[in-house]
């Protein structure tokens, strides 16, 4: 329901000023994406690098994500994976084969230092984690369930990564969980 009109008036600009430098609300908001998944990737990229464990950074990069979408600015997201979900897509494609593969990265690190099971295809591993989100961000499927996203998490992705890993790779999991639930 956001006009450019209403966009100008809250910003103080003129629709002239606006429209020399996007073409239309699309063109404006792809930008905008841009930026905002660029920094993602950027704050992801910086997580794989401080994050000893990469089972820990995995679950922090998923649980951000997920806040994202279900936190403080969950209408907007709801709203961009209801009526935008393939320009977010192109974005998100775009900015994250630019950027490091930060994931897989992760998830061979993971096979490396024996956190994660050495018979994974990070591949694929990667295509599930992005289902499993998408199921829970741009679907009803749980809605029915009437349940918090942080159960509905618990449930699917924090499972899933367990599922992931090995003996070492779960202790390490337990640990940060307990640490987090203090």
């Amino acid at each position: 329901k956001m006009t450019m009109q209403k966009l100008v008036e809250a910003m103080g600009l003129s629709t002239k000023t606006v429209y020399k430098y996007f073409t239309d609300k699309e063109d404006l908001l792809q930008q905008c994406l841009l930026i905002h998944y660029s920094e993602l990737a950027q704050q992801f990229a910086v997580l794989e690098k401080e994050t000893s464990s990469p089972v820990i950074a995995i679950c922090k990069i998923w649980h951000e994500a997920v806040e994202l979408d279900f936190g403080s600015t969950h209408l907007f997201y709801h709203d961009l994976n209801y009526y935008f979900p393939q320009l977010q897509d192109s974005i998100i494609n775009k900015v994250f084969t630019r950027n490091p593969v930060v994931l897989k990265n992760l998830i061979e690190k993971g096979m490396q230092e024996k956190y994660f099971r050495s018979e994974l295809a990070p591949g694929i591993v990667i295509e599930v984690m992005g289902l499993l989100y998408t199921t829970i961000t741009r679907t009803d499927k749980f809605k029915k369930i009437r349940l918090p996203e942080s159960v509905i998490v618990q449930n699917t992705i924090d499972i899933y990564l367990r599922g992931l890993c090995t003996e070492k790779g779960l202790k390490e999991l337990n640990h940060y969980y307990s640490s987090i639930l203090k």
